[in-house]
């Protein structure tokens, strides 16, 4: 099967929202509250990436991954670094793929994406988060050289958790 990686534009806020809610659904089941991930609701994810899909933010990029037949599989953001102070300038917000198309090589399509966006934008060093207890994209991070930089706790769904934030000092080796 052949995937494409895009630019994501406002008309992919619908698709995205439906990786982004299935993706968790199946991701952090089991590391997150089952009530919780039962309330995720595409239609007011649709709302909040049709909100972000609008906004042009210097250094923001959305990407999508889709099929031949057009159907949105997984997505990644990436920008600024979210913590004033950063050692590092930039960072992947998120990257999410619908069960059936990990492990196939789109996820890291999407991660090179996000680096030469960054890149693009003159950034290059970068950071992103992930749940401790997720083993498979800690795992992921890893395979392409993240160091773990630092942890915080954080809440989700009344859950108290914790977050590692992997770093790359130089991502331009990423360069496509």
């Amino acid at each position: 099967m052949s995937i494409r990686i895009r630019r994501a534009t406002p008309s992919d806020a619908s698709g995205i929202a439906r990786v982004h809610v299935n993706s968790w659904r199946t991701t952090y089941a089991g590391l997150v509250r089952q009530n919780y991930l039962d309330e995720l609701s595409c239609a007011s994810r649709e709302a909040t990436w049709e909100e972000s899909l609008n906004i042009a933010v210097p250094g923001k990029s959305h990407h999508v991954a889709e099929t031949e037949n057009g159907e949105i599989v997984g997505f990644s953001v990436a920008g600024l670094a979210s913590e004033n102070g950063s050692d590092f300038k930039g960072e992947i917000y998120a990257i999410y793929l619908l069960s059936d198309f990990q492990r196939l090589g789109v996820g890291r399509s999407l991660f090179l994406a996000s680096c030469n966006s960054l890149l693009d934008a003159g950034i290059s060093s970068m950071l992103l988060w992930v749940l401790e207890e997720n083993h498979g994209a800690r795992h992921f991070y890893e395979s392409l050289k993240g160091e773990v930089v630092r942890t915080k706790n954080v809440n989700i769904g009344g859950a108290d958790l914790v977050e590692v934030a992997y770093g790359w000092q130089d991502i331009t080796p990423f360069i496509s």
